[in-house]
């Protein structure tokens, strides 16, 4: 038997919706910066990413999906709650192998050194010769352990 996670999606709690990232940008839903204020209390949550598209052609591309914490809303400071590495293996930390498309999570917590960051927005980072990028939609979702 093998265990695989299911999610519950709560249209708020998407973070990025579909689109090409060719170079460092906050991620958009419906084209606007999406942030979300999970409030002044631990929040523990995972953010489930889907890559559809990621271009490794040149063996340097790295792209780093990173969930930031801040505690303004125009995130003039931020605070990395958690980060996703994929990319060739030639560059990603800890990669024996390039990354594929498929479905990736990323747990994360919004306090950090007894700081609570209440505003939460997902950032990527993109390194490397790259030309197309990576094409992601990424939301936060709730835990549900389901055996197939």
């Amino acid at each position: 038997m093998t265990q695989r996670r299911s999610y519950t999606l709560d249209a708020e709690l998407i973070m990025k919706d579909a689109g090409l990232v060719a170079a460092d940008a906050a991620a958009t839903v419906g084209g606007s910066a999406k942030t979300l204020n999970v409030g002044e209390a631990a929040f523990k949550g995972v953010l489930v990413v889907d890559v559809t598209a990621i271009e490794i052609a040149s063996n340097d591309e790295l792209y780093r999906i990173i969930v930031q914490g801040s505690t303004t809303s125009n995130f003039a400071a931020t605070e990395i709650l958690g980060h996703l590495a994929l990319g060739a293996t030639e560059v990603r930390p800890g990669g024996a192998i390039d990354s594929t498309t498929g479905r990736y999570e990323l747990w994360f917590n919004n306090c950090q050194d007894d700081v609570t960051y209440p505003y939460i927005r997902v950032y990527t980072d993109v390194s490397g010769a790259v030309a197309t990028g990576i094409n992601y939609s990424a939301f936060i979702g709730r835990d549900f352990l389901t055996h197939a």
